[in-house]
Protein backbone atom coordinates (compact mmCIF):
# COMPACT_ATOMS: atom_id res chain seq x y z
CA UNK A 1 0.00 0.00 0.00
CA UNK A 2 1.34 3.39 -1.05
CA UNK A 3 2.05 5.91 2.12
CA UNK A 4 1.89 9.82 2.02
CA UNK A 5 4.90 11.22 1.38
CA UNK A 6 3.81 14.86 1.44
CA UNK A 7 4.76 15.35 -1.87
CA UNK A 8 3.76 19.05 -3.48
CA UNK A 9 1.14 17.82 -6.27
CA UNK A 10 -1.41 20.67 -5.39
CA UNK A 11 1.29 23.23 -5.10
CA UNK A 12 4.79 23.80 -3.93
CA UNK A 13 6.03 26.98 -1.82
CA UNK A 14 9.41 28.17 -0.60
CA UNK A 15 9.48 30.62 2.61
CA UNK A 16 12.65 32.30 3.94
CA UNK A 17 12.57 32.44 7.96
CA UNK A 18 14.68 33.73 10.57
CA UNK A 19 17.43 31.01 10.80
CA UNK A 20 17.37 30.04 14.26
CA UNK A 21 13.25 29.52 13.85
CA UNK A 22 11.37 26.46 14.01
CA UNK A 23 7.33 28.19 14.14
CA UNK A 24 7.05 28.59 10.84
CA UNK A 25 7.50 25.60 9.46
CA UNK A 26 5.70 23.58 11.94
CA UNK A 27 2.61 26.22 11.52
CA UNK A 28 2.62 26.10 7.55
CA UNK A 29 2.72 22.50 8.06
CA UNK A 30 -0.61 21.84 10.25
CA UNK A 31 -2.31 24.38 8.35
CA UNK A 32 -1.36 23.13 4.77
CA UNK A 33 -4.54 21.18 2.79
CA UNK A 34 -3.20 18.04 1.48
CA UNK A 35 -0.87 18.04 -1.41
CA UNK A 36 0.64 21.47 -0.61
CA UNK A 37 5.02 20.85 0.36
CA UNK A 38 6.44 23.66 2.05
CA UNK A 39 10.28 24.27 1.48
CA UNK A 40 12.22 26.70 3.81
CA UNK A 41 15.06 28.75 3.55
CA UNK A 42 16.82 29.98 6.40
CA UNK A 43 18.30 33.85 6.64
CA UNK A 44 20.53 35.08 9.40
CA UNK A 45 20.86 38.68 8.28
CA UNK A 46 19.10 41.73 10.49
CA UNK A 47 16.35 43.09 9.86
CA UNK A 48 15.46 43.93 7.14
CA UNK A 49 16.83 41.44 5.27
CA UNK A 50 17.31 44.03 1.93
CA UNK A 51 18.98 47.00 2.31
CA UNK A 52 17.88 50.56 0.92
CA UNK A 53 19.85 52.37 -1.43
CA UNK A 54 20.73 56.02 -0.56
CA UNK A 55 17.15 57.41 -2.37
CA UNK A 56 15.23 55.01 -1.07
CA UNK A 57 14.33 53.60 -4.88
CA UNK A 58 15.58 49.84 -4.39
CA UNK A 59 16.81 47.36 -2.40
CA UNK A 60 19.47 44.99 -1.93
CA UNK A 61 18.75 41.60 -1.11
CA UNK A 62 21.18 40.10 1.55
CA UNK A 63 23.10 37.47 1.05
CA UNK A 64 21.21 34.79 2.43
CA UNK A 65 18.12 35.56 0.48
CA UNK A 66 20.22 36.38 -2.87
CA UNK A 67 21.12 32.64 -2.38
CA UNK A 68 17.97 31.04 -1.27
CA UNK A 69 16.41 32.70 -4.52
CA UNK A 70 18.85 31.48 -6.57
CA UNK A 71 18.48 27.87 -5.37
CA UNK A 72 14.46 28.04 -5.29
CA UNK A 73 14.43 28.99 -9.12
CA UNK A 74 14.95 25.22 -9.27
CA UNK A 75 12.47 23.56 -7.57
CA UNK A 76 9.28 24.40 -9.65
CA UNK A 77 7.42 26.82 -6.56
CA UNK A 78 4.60 28.13 -7.12
CA UNK A 79 4.86 30.50 -4.54
CA UNK A 80 7.87 32.20 -2.41
CA UNK A 81 7.41 34.91 0.69
CA UNK A 82 9.69 36.38 2.27
CA UNK A 83 8.51 35.60 5.92
CA UNK A 84 9.71 37.88 8.35
CA UNK A 85 7.38 40.92 9.66
CA UNK A 86 10.27 42.67 10.96
CA UNK A 87 12.28 43.06 7.33
CA UNK A 88 8.49 44.60 6.78
CA UNK A 89 8.07 47.38 9.81
CA UNK A 90 11.92 47.89 9.66
CA UNK A 91 12.01 48.77 6.07
CA UNK A 92 8.82 50.56 6.20
CA UNK A 93 6.64 52.40 3.48
CA UNK A 94 7.11 50.68 0.22
CA UNK A 95 10.36 48.65 1.27
CA UNK A 96 7.52 44.92 0.18
CA UNK A 97 7.18 46.02 -3.16
CA UNK A 98 10.99 47.26 -3.85
CA UNK A 99 12.10 43.33 -2.07
CA UNK A 100 9.70 41.94 -4.03
CA UNK A 101 10.73 42.90 -7.37
CA UNK A 102 14.12 42.43 -6.22
CA UNK A 103 13.14 38.79 -5.91
CA UNK A 104 11.71 38.32 -9.21
CA UNK A 105 14.67 38.87 -10.91
CA UNK A 106 16.18 36.22 -9.25
CA UNK A 107 13.40 33.61 -9.61
CA UNK A 108 11.28 32.73 -12.74
CA UNK A 109 8.66 34.81 -14.34
CA UNK A 110 5.63 32.69 -13.37
CA UNK A 111 6.47 32.53 -9.27
CA UNK A 112 4.01 34.55 -7.20
CA UNK A 113 6.33 36.28 -4.87
CA UNK A 114 5.29 38.39 -1.41
CA UNK A 115 6.10 39.21 2.18
CA UNK A 116 4.87 38.73 5.28
CA UNK A 117 3.61 42.27 5.30
CA UNK A 118 1.79 42.18 2.04
CA UNK A 119 -0.06 38.86 3.13
CA UNK A 120 -1.23 40.58 6.78
CA UNK A 121 -2.69 43.65 4.47
CA UNK A 122 -4.41 41.34 2.11
CA UNK A 123 -5.46 39.22 4.75
CA UNK A 124 -7.19 42.39 6.55
CA UNK A 125 -9.00 43.33 3.35
CA UNK A 126 -10.38 40.15 2.80
CA UNK A 127 -11.80 39.65 5.88
CA UNK A 128 -13.27 43.41 6.00
CA UNK A 129 -10.96 44.05 9.24
CA UNK A 130 -10.58 47.96 9.12
CA UNK A 131 -9.50 48.45 13.07
CA UNK A 132 -7.50 45.10 13.94
CA UNK A 133 -5.92 44.81 18.00
CA UNK A 134 -2.79 44.06 17.33
CA UNK A 135 -0.30 41.80 19.10
CA UNK A 136 3.13 41.69 18.90
CA UNK A 137 5.63 39.46 20.85
CA UNK A 138 7.54 39.68 23.45
CA UNK A 139 11.17 39.95 22.02
CA UNK A 140 10.54 42.49 19.69
CA UNK A 141 12.59 45.46 20.90
CA UNK A 142 11.05 49.14 20.84
CA UNK A 143 11.91 50.66 18.29
CA UNK A 144 10.83 47.72 16.42
CA UNK A 145 7.39 47.90 17.74
CA UNK A 146 7.24 51.63 17.06
CA UNK A 147 8.31 50.46 13.52
CA UNK A 148 5.16 48.19 13.39
CA UNK A 149 2.77 51.07 14.73
CA UNK A 150 4.38 53.46 12.47
CA UNK A 151 4.43 50.81 8.92
CA UNK A 152 0.27 49.84 9.75
CA UNK A 153 -0.57 53.66 10.31
CA UNK A 154 1.07 54.31 6.89
CA UNK A 155 -0.66 51.72 5.15
CA UNK A 156 -3.53 53.31 6.13
CA UNK A 157 -4.70 50.78 9.19
CA UNK A 158 -6.34 52.53 12.15
CA UNK A 159 -5.56 49.85 15.01
CA UNK A 160 -7.78 49.61 17.79
CA UNK A 161 -4.95 49.11 20.03
CA UNK A 162 -1.94 46.98 20.42
CA UNK A 163 -0.75 44.23 23.12
CA UNK A 164 2.87 43.03 23.62
CA UNK A 165 2.55 40.07 25.19
CA UNK A 166 3.76 39.78 28.68
CA UNK A 167 5.93 35.99 28.87
CA UNK A 168 5.81 35.49 32.23
CA UNK A 169 8.30 35.42 34.95
CA UNK A 170 11.45 34.09 34.00
CA UNK A 171 11.34 35.91 31.11
CA UNK A 172 9.33 39.20 31.69
CA UNK A 173 12.62 41.04 32.96
CA UNK A 174 14.72 39.82 30.68
CA UNK A 175 15.80 43.00 27.75
CA UNK A 176 14.05 41.66 24.56
CA UNK A 177 16.62 41.19 22.63
CA UNK A 178 18.12 38.16 25.32
CA UNK A 179 14.58 36.03 25.06
CA UNK A 180 15.85 34.23 21.59
CA UNK A 181 19.28 33.54 22.79
CA UNK A 182 17.82 32.09 26.30
CA UNK A 183 15.30 29.62 24.83
CA UNK A 184 12.26 31.49 24.50
CA UNK A 185 11.15 30.79 20.91
CA UNK A 186 11.42 27.23 21.97
CA UNK A 187 9.53 27.70 25.43
CA UNK A 188 6.53 29.42 24.20
CA UNK A 189 2.98 28.44 25.46
CA UNK A 190 -0.19 29.23 23.66
CA UNK A 191 -2.71 29.19 27.18
CA UNK A 192 -1.54 32.43 28.24
CA UNK A 193 -1.54 34.20 25.00
CA UNK A 194 -5.11 33.34 24.32
CA UNK A 195 -5.95 34.39 27.95
CA UNK A 196 -4.22 37.97 27.28
CA UNK A 197 -5.95 38.07 23.71
CA UNK A 198 -8.75 37.60 25.26
CA UNK A 199 -8.73 39.69 28.01
CA UNK A 200 -6.87 42.70 26.23
CA UNK A 201 -8.84 42.91 23.11
CA UNK A 202 -11.21 46.29 23.05
CA UNK A 203 -14.31 46.44 22.04
CA UNK A 204 -14.11 48.78 19.24
CA UNK A 205 -11.71 46.22 17.50
CA UNK A 206 -13.29 44.44 14.72
CA UNK A 207 -10.89 41.57 14.50
CA UNK A 208 -7.19 40.81 15.70
CA UNK A 209 -3.73 40.70 13.95
CA UNK A 210 -0.94 38.84 15.87
CA UNK A 211 2.31 39.79 13.83
CA UNK A 212 5.73 37.72 14.03
CA UNK A 213 6.30 34.57 12.02
CA UNK A 214 7.94 32.84 14.65
CA UNK A 215 5.17 33.82 17.44
CA UNK A 216 3.63 30.87 18.44
CA UNK A 217 -0.06 30.81 17.95
CA UNK A 218 -1.95 29.02 15.04
CA UNK A 219 -3.56 26.57 17.76
CA UNK A 220 -5.23 29.07 19.35
CA UNK A 221 -6.80 30.87 16.25
CA UNK A 222 -10.58 29.10 16.16
CA UNK A 223 -11.06 29.84 20.15
CA UNK A 224 -10.05 33.31 20.32
CA UNK A 225 -12.54 33.56 17.04
CA UNK A 226 -15.27 31.92 19.12
CA UNK A 227 -14.56 33.97 22.35
CA UNK A 228 -13.95 37.04 20.60
CA UNK A 229 -16.67 36.85 18.25
CA UNK A 230 -14.68 38.52 15.30
CA UNK A 231 -12.14 37.50 12.62
CA UNK A 232 -8.24 36.37 13.89
CA UNK A 233 -5.38 36.51 11.39
CA UNK A 234 -2.00 35.50 12.33
CA UNK A 235 1.38 36.51 10.38
CA UNK A 236 1.78 32.19 9.18
CA UNK A 237 -1.70 31.82 8.22
CA UNK A 238 -2.21 35.32 5.72
CA UNK A 239 0.85 34.12 4.07
CA UNK A 240 0.16 30.32 3.83
CA UNK A 241 -3.41 31.72 2.68
CA UNK A 242 -2.00 34.49 0.40
CA UNK A 243 0.21 32.24 -1.25
CA UNK A 244 -2.37 29.51 -1.96
CA UNK A 245 -4.89 31.61 -2.99
CA UNK A 246 -2.81 33.64 -5.83
CA UNK A 247 -1.68 30.54 -7.09
CA UNK A 248 -5.16 28.66 -7.42
CA UNK A 249 -4.34 25.95 -4.74
CA UNK A 250 -5.76 27.18 -2.06
CA UNK A 251 -8.88 24.42 -0.45
CA UNK A 252 -10.41 25.01 2.90
CA UNK A 253 -9.21 24.24 6.28
CA UNK A 254 -10.90 24.07 9.44
CA UNK A 255 -9.44 24.88 12.59
CA UNK A 256 -7.25 27.04 11.94
CA UNK A 257 -9.27 30.51 11.56
CA UNK A 258 -11.93 31.94 9.23
CA UNK A 259 -9.22 33.38 6.67
CA UNK A 260 -8.33 29.03 6.06
CA UNK A 261 -11.87 27.99 6.13
CA UNK A 262 -13.12 29.85 3.10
Amino acid sequence: MLQNDNWGWRARVGMFIVASEAVPEAEWWAMRPDGVSVHAARVSAPAPWALWDDERKTVQAADDLARGCRQFAAMNLGAVVLGHSSSSFVGGKGWDEAVVAAMRGLLPEDTFVTTNGLDCLAALGALGIERPYLVLPPWFDTATVEAGLRYYADQGVTLAGYLQYDPGPGWRDLPPGELYPRGMGFAQQIEPLYAQIRAGCPAAADGVLIAGTGFRCVGILDALEQALGRPVVSANQASLWHCLSKIGAGAAVAGYGALLAG
